[in-house]
């Protein structure tokens, strides 16, 4: 069963179990270097607001991959649109459990079709998402000579993507408050240096490539990295069954079969002719969906809210509380290998039951605040010595003493009722904003996507503070 991939360059989604692939042959694009040296057309992006824009024909393009297929891919499925932009909607009634789509491996589009001269120009350290990338760009400047041409002229252009990595400065700070807007600027910066990593490439192939700029590798990182789906054997394109919407309440992913070596849907539910058919990319937080996708969900049951607690530089235990920090809250082996996780960030989810014990308040943030509300060596003496004699993790139960217990979670309390305030501010001035004249066209598509996150975040947090102060009141 594959994974929605948000690229394994920026985070990988492992929602789903990975499933075992055989080794196959794809369809080869290109033979040999000399089949690059096509008439390329030019990567310029038609501009939408007043200026003509390139469109395809939907009708023909599912009749085309059939062709190429060799095979029926969908008989209850066909393209339309959506206030999402291209869509997949039922032609007939479709009933639950109905196999909806099935698109081989054949046409799928993966990093093993890149031409082979190039593929052996690339770094085994470059990522498949920036394989797929260059990939991509070469079939685009191929224009109509590429043979995927009726799929890739169907992907969006740059001015119709919403990811935050193409939110301009004063964008980016409606959501400098919530860690997706430094998510951001270290995805932008991964992506650099991946495209200095292959930037030589192209300059080999300058003839035929003309100027790829970072700008147009970062468009098509973007394209794969919201498109792709992946699994333990890499990354895959897959027309048609990547026209079809998200809706995080569906039990509807895409599967894949090796022994018939295709990638499947199965209806989750009925659909009546007309309706639009969507399937769940992942269990994805709006933060992630903004910065991988580039939309939101006006209330989305996988918000989180990631926070950072510091050891007071002030503190007379700095030193060994920072000692005990790094050797007990160490980041589980997936986690570790997430750059934005480490021994002092924390993952809060929606607590929704206030009187209850707190499930989505994590215990090692709780523990953490307990380790913070030592005031001498001895307590982080029995702290360590309580650890030894239980699980081996640090600061999990209760203190012994009922209003030391009190003050560690009054100060999560505090803290978290500041970033309630900062939020709060943060929506109350994107609303005063919302009239401004100065604000581009696509700006209020973005401050909606902004005011999505903040009120999901603000819940979030919010049903945490609550439970804190139920959990301080009934511990009197």
């Amino acid at each position: 069963m594959p994974f929605r991939a948000r690229t394994a360059i920026f985070r990988w989604s492992l929602h789903s179990v990975p499933y075992s692939i055989h080794h196959h042959q794809p369809h080869s694009l290109h033979s040999s270097s000399s089949s690059i040296l096509l008439k390329f057309t030019s990567l310029a992006q038609p501009q939408v607001n007043g200026k003509s824009v390139e469109t395809c024909d939907d009708d023909g393009f599912l009749s085309w991959l059939e062709r190429k297929a060799g095979c029926r891919i969908s008989s209850s499925l066909s393209i339309g649109k959506s206030s999402y932009g291209r869509s997949l909607f039922a032609s007939k009634a479709i009933k639950t459990g109905d196999c909806i789509l099935k698109v081989p491996y054949r046409v799928q589009i993966t990093a093993d079709n890149l031409p082979a001269k190039i593929k052996s120009l690339i770094s085994e350290e470059v990522a498949n998402v920036a394989k797929l990338a260059v990939l991509l760009l070469i079939e685009r400047k191929l224009g109509q000579d590429s043979q995927w041409n009726p799929y890739i002229c169907r992907l969006p252009w740059q001015e119709e993507l919403h990811n935050t990595i193409f939110w301009n400065e004063s964008e980016l700070e409606m959501i400098h408050r919530s860690s997706v807007y430094w998510e951001t600027i270290n995805q932008k910066s991964q992506i650099e240096r991946d495209f200095l990593a292959i930037r030589p490439i192209f300059e080999c192939f300058s003839q035929s490539f003309g100027d790829i700029t970072y700008k147009d590798f970062m468009y098509a990182c973007t394209l794969v990295g919201s498109r792709a789906w992946g699994s333990t054997n890499g990354l895959s394109l897959i027309p048609f069954a990547d026209f079809v919407n998200h809706d995080g309440n569906s039990e509807a992913i895409v599967m894949s079969d090796d022994d018939k070596q295709l990638s499947e849907v199965i209806s989750d539910r009925d659909y009546a002719p007309g309706e639009q058919v969507l399937i769940r990319y992942g269990k994805f937080s709006n933060a992630t969906l903004m910065l991988d996708f580039g939309f939101t969900v006006p209330y989305n049951i996988y918000d989180q809210v990631q926070i950072q607690l510091d050891i007071p530089k002030h503190d007379p235990l700095h030193k060994m509380k920072l000692e005990l920090m790094q050797q007990y809250f160490v980041p589980s082996r997936k986690n570790a290998e997430n750059l934005k996780h480490s021994w002092n960030i924390f993952t809060i989810k929606e607590v929704k039951w206030p009187k209850g014990k707190g499930k989505g308040l994590p215990q090692s943030l709780r523990a953490f605040a307990r380790v913070l509300s030592c005031t001498n060596r001895q307590e982080l003496d029995d702290l360590v010595v309580e650890a030894a004699q239980t699980d081996g993790r640090l600061g999990r139960r209760p203190l012994p003493d009922v209003n030391k217990e009190i003050q560690a979670h009054l100060m999560l309390s505090s803290l978290i009722g500041k970033l309630i305030e900062e939020r709060s501010a943060a929506i109350m001035s994107l609303e005063e904003s919302s009239n401004c004249s100065s604000f581009c066209v696509r700006v209020p598509v973005r401050r909606f996507m902004a005011r999505d996150l903040l009120r999901g975040e603000l819940r979030i947090l919010n049903s945490a503070f609550t439970w804190l102060e139920n959990y301080c009141l009934s511990s009197t």
